[in-house]
């Protein structure tokens, strides 16, 4: 929604409604409002909402607000726009209200601008999708102690995903000043401690310039990969309290470079890979903008090794016949040599952890590689590990171990395969490169004969779903910000040749990031001028719906394609699984689905509840015959610059 840019006086927030009607009534304290017997209002000749803000914000009589020169949060919103974020996506709430109406009227509403969420969750994950689309880091606004409880799984998500975001956690830490009852249920001495295993870095301020030097160094420090949220606690107090230190200022914020892996190890990595038989590149969350794509393409085509690309980001394009991901297992099974690089989980790369029902923690584990081969990691990761919560994954040994950012390192790796390819190398590497060519269309056979399986099914299938998608998209600069549990085919029908066509999952595969991650995207692609689609799935959904209030309030342009399957279908799955190994019959709900996994009976109609909050929508869609047609319209939504649903019911995966 566009918000009219006039200035206003700072100090006269909200109380302008109310003056509209001061010729009809004048409202000093709010014993004058009529009520009822019980204390409810009584229906008054002014509009409600300009009665009751006459009431609630008019200044008390003895204010001497002018005297006491700017407040902090000015001061605030200074250093905020030092650091040139576009957007604060928040719900809104009392203990960082100061801030709030700086951004407002101070500040307003630019740069940044207040998007408003509906959840703490949502607004943090808004802010992680939007990273991911644009390369720039956001801010979350949110309320003292259960707030950031609320925004906790997405915090999470972000640290294990590596995605930087600033969180502003309110707070009242003053005892003997803030308010009784509710205000002090939201405060804590230390609200920090309730995110610290999982954040880069926090502080609480306790003076305006503290704040200025922490939120820089926050700043910096969620800048310098390995990427990651931090956290700084602000004081209610301080926010409201005068600015009366002449000697204020912001201090400079200098980005920092980027560690770059050891050069000996760099080389001695390359030497390894020059010489293997059979090496193959594994990456995950390795390339952040097109440099890194393209990085890697170079490397890959030098020695023309294959590369497995398992999605935590989009690192090699999926149309060049180096990208062997389909065939992965079997190319790490056969490798002499093995470079992972920002492999989130390298020891499930090069073993198998396989479920055989007994034990959830003590599954079947198969070596997936040869004894002899050499393994090689570059990764960030090794820069930053806590201890508490186990992104860091099972422990794996490495031949080579080279602890620094990978895409900043690997134009020394590829200087240094330069210097390490002999000539007489070359003929071979050439050879290996023709056999992953006929690999890659092999593959591509084999996916075209997948996907037409089940082609006219009712349910719609998510081969055919995908399909159809792309076909409607291909055309228009798109960004598959969201891809859930039908990624696969995304992955393997959409034409992945730029950074930002796939954008990768949650990181920690928290649920209720699907939604709001794709409209904080959305809204980062907006600017670019691209076109954002997302597949969400139904239970992630009903996490956070809430997320389709923001998109249509704020107008931003998302094509959400729900993959309905009416059902939690990996609980389902498990639940099967058990009950087959444990010879029992699943005891079934009203329809197919174990009970407890499904979402049904009664089914949830998306599209009207999209239409409920103001999103154009179509659905529910059963038969495939109409997908495409939906699809156009839903697409000349989007283009206009609103969002659309169209609510599919499809197969399971």
């Amino acid at each position: 929604m566009k918000v009219s840019q006039t200035k206003v006086d700072r100090r006269k927030f909200l109380t302008g409604v109310a003056v509209a009607g001061a010729t009809a009534a004048t409202v000093t304290t709010a014993k004058s409002a009529p009520t009822t017997a019980d204390g409810g209002r009584l229906p008054a000749a002014l509009p409600p909402s300009a009665h009751q803000i006459a009431i609630e914000t008019g200044s008390v009589t003895d204010s001497s607000e002018k005297s006491r020169g700017r407040p902090g949060s000015d001061y605030m919103l200074d250093v905020i726009k030092s650091l040139k974020f576009d957007y604060v996506y928040s719900n809104p709430a009392s203990s960082f209200r100061g801030l709030h109406e700086s951004l407002i009227n101070y500040g307003n509403n630019s740069a940044p601008e207040f998007i408003t969420c509906m959840h703490e969750e949502s607004a943090t994950a808004m802010c992680h999708g939007h990273f991911k689309a644009t390369g720039k880091p956001q801010m979350m606004l949110c309320h003292g102690t259960v707030g950031l409880m609320h925004a906790t799984m997405a915090i999470y998500n972000a640290w294990c995903d590596r995605v930087p975001i600033m969180v502003i956690g309110g707070n009242d830490a003053d005892a003997a000043k803030r308010p009784p009852g509710v205000p002090t249920y939201h405060s804590a001495q230390d609200i920090g401690v309730l995110v610290r295993d999982y954040t880069k870095w926090d502080d609480t301020p306790v003076s305006h310039q503290h704040f200025g030097q922490s939120f820089v160094r926050a700043y910096k420090a969620m800048m310098t990969p390995p990427y990651g949220p931090v956290l700084i606690s602000l004081d209610a107090g301080i926010q409201d309290s005068p600015i009366d230190d002449p000697k204020l200022f912001i201090p400079k914020y200098t980005a920092p470079s980027s560690s770059q892996a050891d050069v000996g190890a760099l080389r001695e990595a390359a030497k390894l890979l020059v010489n293997a038989e059979h090496p193959v590149i594994v990456v995950d969350r390795m390339a952040r903008d097109q440099q890194g794509v393209d990085n890697l393409v170079t490397l890959a085509e030098l020695i023309q090794v294959p590369v497995v690309d398992q999605g935590g980001r989009m690192n090699m394009p999926n149309a060049h016949y180096l990208n062997q991901s389909q065939g992965g297992q079997q190319l790490i099974r056969n490798a002499d040599v093995i470079l992972g690089l920002e492999c989130s989980d390298f020891w499930n790369t090069v073993n198998q952890w396989i479920d055989n029902g007994e034990n959830h923690g003590h599954g079947l584990q198969e070596n997936r590689i040869k004894p002899t081969a050499k393994l090689m990691t570059i990764s960030g990761v090794d820069l930053l590990t806590k201890s508490n919560f186990q992104d860091f994954q099972r422990y794996q040994p490495v031949d080579i171990a080279m602890a620094g950012d990978s895409q900043t390192s690997l134009p020394a790796l590829i200087e240094a395969v330069k210097a390490a390819i002999p000539a007489k190398k070359k003929d071979a590497f050439e050879k290996r490169g023709e056999a992953m060519k006929d690999a890659w269309k092999k593959d591509r056979e084999r996916l075209r004969q997948q996907a037409a399986v089940a082609w006219d099914a009712s349910p719609i299938s998510t081969a055919r779903l995908s399909a159809e998608t792309y076909a409607a998209i291909k055309d228009q600069d798109w960004s598959l910000v969201q891809g859930g549990n039908i990624r696969v085919w995304a992955a393997r029908m959409f034409n992945n040749d730029k950074h930002y066509r796939f954008l990768g999952g949650s990181g920690g595969s928290g649920l209720g990031y699907g939604l709001p991650a794709s409209v904080g995207a959305a809204n980062g692609n907006k600017g670019l001028g691209r076109f954002s689609v997302s597949f969400q799935g139904d239970g992630d959904m009903m996490y956070a719906p809430g997320a389709l209030w923001t998109a249509a309030h704020h107008e931003i342009p998302l094509l959400t394609i729900m993959h309905n399957n009416r059902g939690y279908h990996q609980e389902v799955m498990h639940v099967q699984r058990l009950s087959n190994r444990r010879n029992r019959v699943a005891n079934l709900g009203k329809n197919v689905a174990p009970i407890g996994t499904g979402i049904e009976n009664p089914n949830i109609d998306y599209a009207a509840l999209a239409k409920s909050m103001g999103v154009w929508s179509m659905g529910p869609i059963t038969d495939p015959k109409e997908l495409g047609p939906a699809l156009k319209k839903a697409v000349e939504v989007v283009k206009s610059g609103q969002p659309a649903l169209l609510d599919t019911v499809t197969q399971p995966r």
